[in-house]
């Protein structure tokens, strides 16, 4: 696949389904290639010159290397779609605020409650319980009359938080009480280009796999 990003991840991190998601959506010609978490492919040397971190996503683009997903969404959206990324400077703030609480709030609530049932992570889990209930409370709230987080249309706003919500059952966190939340993730799913994550039978999903 000539001239394509090369997208270094792995099927069950959100955060690098957030970046292939982004490709999909936009229509970026991308390459997806699985990082062997489990035997420590990101921890040898040659993916550690990728990204020192020893952490997916990261992309390459020629001789372009990106780490850090949200970093990875405002490039691609800056270099290949820029409809993503608003132009008008308080909507385009409104953004870098829910890349914030993707990177903050939203990665120690509904995705850490899922590190804990899915990789059996040592993280505290009336915390991230807390912490899920909080952020998706305010998402909840902001959502009301809203398409979108940011704008009519989506933004890389609504993909950098799609993921670690709509897995959110699988970390023992219901949707439920928020229809304004369930409502965003239906329009991203109805997007031409939307690409699923892997769904893992843990949590509440465990009962609905049964």
């Amino acid at each position: 696949m000539s001239n394509a990003i090369r997208i270094h991840g792995f099927p069950l991190s959100g955060h690098s389904h957030r970046v292939v998601l982004f490709a999909s959506l936009a229509g970026i010609n991308h390459e997806v290639l699985t990082v062997d978490l489990a035997n420590g492919a990101h921890k040898k040397d040659d993916f550690l010159a990728k990204n020192p971190a020893g952490q997916v996503p990261v992309i390459e683009d020629g001789e372009t290397i990106i780490s850090d997903s949200n970093a990875i969404l405002v490039y691609l959206a800056r270099r290949y779609a820029p409809s993503y990324i608003p132009n008008d400077p308080a909507e385009e703030a409104a953004v870098q605020k829910f890349l914030t609480l993707a990177a903050g709030e939203l990665a120690f609530g509904p995705a850490a409650a899922r590190l804990i049932n899915v990789f059996k992570a040592p993280l505290d889990v009336d915390f991230t319980h807390a912490t899920a209930a909080k952020v998706l409370g305010k998402l909840e709230t902001h959502l009301q009359g809203r398409d979108f987080l940011v704008s009519d249309t989506p933004t890389i706003a609504d993909v950098a938080i799609y993921s670690y919500t709509a897995h959110a059952p699988e970390g023992g966190i219901t949707l439920e009480p928020y229809p304004n939340v369930r409502r965003l993730l239906a329009n991203i799913e109805a997007l031409d280009g939307f690409i699923p994550m892997p769904t893992t039978p843990v949590g509440l999903r465990a009962s609905s796999a049964a």
